[in-house]
C-alpha cells in the first residue's frame, strides 16, 4: 500500500497495481473500514479502480501526516478482515444502441456475439463518478474493449449501456458522452427524490457491488 500526498488537505491511497479481483476485494474492504471507523477529520472518501482518495477538513487543528503509520496499519488490517457477499443487481438491457453495429465490426465480430460476450460476466462495480452514481463496471471482456468515441455525442440518455476502452457503464443522468453506446435500460440508477434513507439512497448501485445485464427483447 502506498501512499501519495495529493494537495494540501488530501491523501491519496494506491493498494493494488491492476485491475482484478484482487483490487476490487482491497477496495472494498478500506471502503467498509472507513465507513466504520473514519480518521479524525476526514470529509470524504472517493474509491477508485486501484486508488482511494482521502480528504481532510483544513480546519482541523492536527498534522494528517503525523499519524499516518497509524491509518497506514489500520487500513492494512482491514485488509484480512471477513467481508459479506457484494450486493447483487440484475440489470435488463435491450441492445439497440446505434453503437453496437460498429462495436461489433471493430472487433470482427457479429452484432449476436457482442450481446452474449456483453451479457456473459458478472462485473463489479469499482467506482462511480463522471455523474453522479455513474458505474464502471469491469471485467469486460478483452474481445469489445472499444475506444471511446472521438467526438463525445452532446446528449445520451440515462439508461443507455455503453462501452467505453475496457469498461462498461450506465448512464444515469442525461449528459454528453463519448462512450459506445450498445444498448439501454430501464433501470434508473440515479434519482435524488428517491428515499428514505439519506443521500445513499438516491444511489442504487454503490462501489463494490456485482451486476449482472440480462438481455431482454424490450422495456
Amino acid at each position: 500500500m502506498k501512499w501519495f500526498p495529493y494537495g494540501p488537505n488530501a491523501w491519496l491511497v494506491q493498494f493494488a497495481d491492476r485491475i482484478g479481483d484482487d483490487a476490487f476485494a482491497k477496495g472494498r474492504a478500506i471502503a467498509a473500514e472507513l465507513e466504520r471507523h473514519p480518521p479524525p477529520g476526514l470529509v470524504e472518501f472517493v474509491p477508485a479502480f486501484t486508488t482511494v482518495l482521502l480528504e481532510f477538513d483544513s480546519h482541523e487543528d492536527f498534522d494528517p501526516a503525523a499519524v499516518l503509520s497509524e491509518w497506514a496499519a489500520q487500513l492494512e488490517a482491514a485488509l484480512t478482515a471477513e467481508m459479506p457477499e457484494a450486493s447483487m443487481h440484475e440489470c435488463p438491457v435491450v441492445y439497440d444502441g446505434p453503437d453496437l453495429e460498429r462495436v461489433a465490426q471493430i472487433n470482427h465480430l457479429t452484432v449476436e456475439q457482442v450481446c452474449e460476450l456483453h451479457a456473459a460476466p458478472l462485473y463489479k462495480v469499482y467506482a462511480l463518478g463522471f455523474s453522479p452514481g455513474f458505474p464502471y463496471l469491469g471485467d469486460l471482456n478483452p474481445r469489445l474493449h472499444t475506444a471511446r468515441l472521438a467526438s463525445p455525442r452532446p446528449r445520451v440518455h440515462a439508461g443507455s449501456v455503453g462501452i467505453g476502452g475496457e469498461h462498461t457503464g450506465i448512464y444515469t443522468v442525461d449528459s454528453p458522452g463519448g462512450w459506445n453506446i450498445i444498448g439501454r435500460t430501464p433501470l434508473t440508477i440515479f434519482d435524488p427524490t428517491r428515499g428514505p434513507g439519506g443521500d445513499e439512497a438516491m444511489f442504487l448501485l454503490k462501489q463494490g457491488d456485482r451486476l449482472k445485464f440480462v438481455a431482454a427483447k424490450t422495456v
